[in-house]
């Protein structure tokens, strides 16, 4: 019988003790003999706006202190089939952002390579290109489902190739995506012109604007959703911006109007039964969540991502 590592529990230890990783599970120097991994890259060199996502992922370890093993609503119980583990943060180049790309692919491919699923806590939005380079590479062209406030199909920012208003224009061109099973969920906002949502429309993806998501459960769409993937390789990127700032205002480039979190965890599970083979959970920025909330969001759902992942063969 395998003995899973499990995270340390409340009547252990207090919440405001113990180890500062995500979930106060053990720490972990390789992916070797892991299903799943959560992995840190603090990282804000490629923000356009408000800065501070450098610190997410020690805010999100923070705030998952009181994350339980097992899932009252789905029934979920992670870490009775699954091997987890923090595996640290990714040790970026805070002065270049082209070479941070390049070590975060070179790092995820590592990871991938032991055939553990990462779970990363970001970080500005820019990590995700690479880390579906890596995907590629493992898995090849992957479907997507990118909830956001913004496409992040930039051609560039600023002359650059390489911000976190780019990353699918990226990933795209590099082809990491299957065109017909991507999703984008939650954009919402001003913009410069209609091509900043229908750039993705004219490559055949399906963009779900924020209007379209009002009032409504979201149950049905991922229905539609998982549909559509089937058992294609996917990959989860999830920028807590899509959440409205009444529920997220820690974060760089709030947009009003935007998701609940009753529907950002109906997304989430219902990506249960996909095979998903990474994910991530973007753009927390502690200087901007005095309350601590939208990390606390930002690890709660991390965690239902862990819950939906599929079972190793």
């Amino acid at each position: 019988m395998t003995d899973y590592n499990q995270p340390l529990g409340g009547n252990e230890m207090p919440r405001f003790g113990g180890p500062a990783t995500m979930m106060r599970l053990p720490a972990a120097d390789t992916a070797a003999g892991l299903d799943a991994a959560f992995v840190g890259i603090p990282m804000d060199i490629g923000t356009s706006n408000r800065p501070g996502t450098r610190l997410g992922p020690r805010q999100i370890r923070d705030e998952s202190r009181m994350l339980r093993p097992y899932n009252m609503a789905t029934g979920a119980a992670p870490f009775e089939r699954m091997q987890v583990a923090d595996l640290g943060d990714v040790p970026i180049n805070t002065f270049d952002l082209k070479k941070s790309v390049k070590i975060i692919a070179s790092h995820y491919a590592d990871i991938l390579s032991h055939g553990c699923t990462p779970l990363t806590l970001g970080g500005d939005h820019t990590l995700t290109w690479p880390i579906l380079r890596a995907t590629r590479d493992r898995h090849g062209p992957v479907a997507l489902i990118h909830v956001d406030a913004h496409a992040d199909i930039n051609d560039e920012m600023f002359g650059e190739k390489v911000a976190h208003g780019c990353p699918f224009r990226r990933a795209w061109e590099e082809g990491c995506l299957q065109d017909d099973k991507v999703f984008q969920i939650g954009l919402r906002g001003t913009g410069y012109a209609p091509e900043d949502f229908n750039w993705g429309r004219d490559r055949g993806w399906r963009v779900v604007q924020a209007e379209a998501c009002w009032w409504k459960s979201l149950t049905p769409l991922m229905a539609e959703v998982r549909e559509v993937i089937g058992d294609t390789p996917c990959y989860l990127s999830f920028d807590i911006d899509s959440l409205d700032p009444a529920f997220a205002p820690g974060t760089g480039t709030v947009e009003p109007g935007g998701l609940t979190t009753w529907q950002a965890l109906e997304i989430v599970r219902g990506c249960a039964g996909l095979t998903l083979v990474g994910a991530d959970l973007v753009e927390v920025s502690p200087p901007y969540d005095p309350s601590g909330n939208t990390a606390l969001i930002g690890a709660n759902l991390l965690y239902e991502m862990l819950c939906v992942l599929p079972d190793k063969a």
